[in-house]
């Protein structure tokens, strides 16, 4: 994996920005520069050879280090053919949402042949994040890590390892991924489902024209690893093993839990995770292992199949055996239980912690698979496939609404999402009549809380459509305790009763099981305008997604930063890429991505 982007040169006008950035803050840690520069490059894989649009040649992206109280500076040249933004996932931008880099929410995206300047505020995190594209879905090619190491004078809750590793775990497609999304958002089918998983940017040997190219790790007989981990995937969950070594889950999220032994992970798309490997096996090769956990109908058999794999090798003098070893404790691809079992050991290293108690905003909200109508003519109406949230499938304006927010410019979004599900019926039963739910609503609607107010959201996943399964939910600018999940519906008599309130895991993105329940806690303590979405890309592009506005305290120090002086601007008349890849005259999805 490429190290971090080299030292940022920049032009008298780009100083003069980041002084003032500079003056605008108090920076208590280092401050790097960065320079990121985005233009296409030629990969093969899988005997094919594609162009696709990634940072400094390098996929995936370059790591970023820094340490807990550190500022970044990253300035993103785009020399691609796209508009693109930049999100640091997991950071929480303490009232600093300008620099978030949601597309249509905090900014608008950074067209073909300019740059943009990111300041990234670390406060509170510590551990593993990762930056990634955040429109359409050019993050599949647009992504990186992040590592975040411990303050001046502190260290890690364990005894420091030897040595660190970093692996990133993503999602190939041989075909042009515009391309292909815009031509089946128009005909309104399924979206993309992957050809291959990578580790490090490579399939490994389980693939096609791959095994010699699979990317090797090295390791030191009796030496302790930090792992890293990031599923950087568009659409599935992954687990992941090493064949004969168990591993010791000390963290996820940038934050830090209770170690626990395990053979294997489950990780979600946006999720990081942090183990500890140690090399105490008879010296030889080892597969390490990724595949998808298949949450949906177990018998359909159209998801992707592979099995990434990159090879733990051993240094010193040994004969090799002919074939590296396969993890025996990598689950199967339907393994629930394993699923549900490696969640439920995530428990937070502190005891006691600060959860949320005075909660004055409950909100239930749905999470499902939809459909809408489209009227092509007079005679013909269209089926098109939808998702929503609480009945409520997001609709892109076309400025972002932390303009509109900090502007006072009425007319792009509205404050009226709901906090309850418009009807309320048996969620979780299988073939639910079609009729079950309306037809989602298609809108731009807000949800306003007021400062330093303490939140608790259940998600409730539901089957309609047959549609149920997982849904990873990750928020922006904050992050929060993870209370329990359950199958079934949510009894909010009963079911309060399981939460756990004295060490419950502190994190950025977890999953809505299939035909479950997942509660969280947050107090909103960060003001601004704060994207939150499933992070399966094809169901973000279908509308699974709103929005938190936080309202300023009563100081400066508890309100929005002002803005830089320079952001990307915004134009009525403006098209996604996607459209100019359709043949479609309806420009069905012109904002909806």
């Amino acid at each position: 994996m490429a190290v971090c982007a080299t030292k940022l040169l920049v032009s008298a006008f780009v100083v003069v920005g980041l002084l003032l950035l500079l003056s605008a803050s108090i920076v208590h840690g280092d401050v790097h520069y960065h320079d990121f520069v985005l233009k296409e490059k030629n990969y093969t894989r899988l005997c094919s050879t594609k162009s696709m649009l990634v940072v400094n040649d390098s996929f995936p992206g370059p790591t970023i280090y820094v340490k807990k109280g550190d500022t970044l500076y990253v300035n993103v040249r785009n020399q691609g053919g796209y508009g693109v933004t930049i999100h640091w996932h997991g950071v929480n931008q303490p009232r600093n949402p300008w620099f978030d880099g949601a597309e249509y929410v905090t900014q608008c995206n950074i067209s073909p042949g300019t740059n943009f300047t990111y300041q990234v505020l670390f406060t509170e995190e510590e551990g593993s994040l990762w930056w990634h594209a955040h429109s359409e879905w050019a993050r599949y090619s647009i992504h990186g890590l992040i590592v975040i190491h411990p303050a001046d004078g502190t260290s890690y809750p364990f005894p420091q390892p030897d040595g660190e590793k970093e692996m990133v775990l993503a999602s190939w497609y041989t075909e042009d991924v515009y391309e292909s999304i815009a031509e089946k958002l128009a005909a309104g089918s399924d979206l993309l489902v992957s050809e291959a998983y990578t580790i490090n940017g490579e399939p490994g040997d389980f693939c096609e024209c791959s095994n010699e190219t699979t990317h090797r790790w090295m390791v030191d007989y009796g030496k302790t690893y930090l792992l890293r981990l990031l599923n950087a995937g568009m659409n599935a969950e992954l687990f992941f093993a090493i064949a004969d070594h168990n591993v010791t889950v000390v963290g996820s999220d940038a934050a830090y839990l209770k170690p626990f032994s395990s053979e294997y992970i489950l990780i979600s798309p946006g999720q990081t995770i942090d183990v500890l490997v140690t090399a105490n096996q008879p010296p030889g090769q080892y597969y390490v292992a990724a595949r998808q956990y298949y949450s949906n109908m177990f018998k359909y058999s159209g998801y992707d199949h592979t099995n990434a794999t990159a090879i733990l090798e051993y240094s010193g003098n040994y004969t090799a055996p002919s074939t590296p070893v396969f993890p025996s404790g990598l689950p199967s691809y339907t393994n629930y239980k394993a699923a549900t079992g490696f969640v439920q050991s995530m428990r937070n290293i502190i005891d006691h912690v600060n959860v949320p108690m005075n909660i004055t905003t409950r909100m239930f909200i749905t999470v499902s698979l939809n459909q809408f109508m489209v009227e092509i003519n007079d005679t013909t109406e269209e089926v098109y496939p939808s998702a929503s949230v609480n009945n409520i499938s997001w609709y892109n304006p076309w400025t972002d609404v932390l303009q509109a927010y900090y502007r006072n410019v009425s007319g792009f979004y509205t404050t009226d999402f709901p906090d309850d599900p418009p009807t309320f019926f048996n969620f979780t039963q299988h073939n639910l009549p079609l009729n079950t739910t309306a037809e989602p609503e298609r809108g731009t609607k807000v949800k306003v809380l007021e400062y330093n107010e303490e939140v608790e959201i259940v998600f409730q996943n539901t089957d309609v459509m047959n549609s149920s399964e997982n849904h990873p939910m990750h928020l922006h600018g904050h992050s929060f305790y993870v209370l329990g999940t359950g199958f079934g519906i949510y009894n909010n008599e009963t079911d309060p009763l399981t939460f756990n309130l004295i060490d419950p895991p502190y994190q950025n993105t977890a999953s809505v099981p299939k035909d479950g329940w997942l509660a969280i806690r947050f107090k909103a303590s960060n003001p601004g305008v704060w994207l939150w979405h499933c992070h399966l890309d094809k169901h973000l592009t279908w509308g699974m997604n709103s929005v938190f506005i936080v309202k300023n305290g009563g100081t400066e120090d508890t309100s929005i930063r002002d803005p830089p002086g320079y952001m990307p601007p915004c134009y009525p008349d403006s098209k996604l890429r996607l459209e100019e890849f359709s043949d479609s005259d309806e420009k069905l999805y012109s904002t909806l991505m």
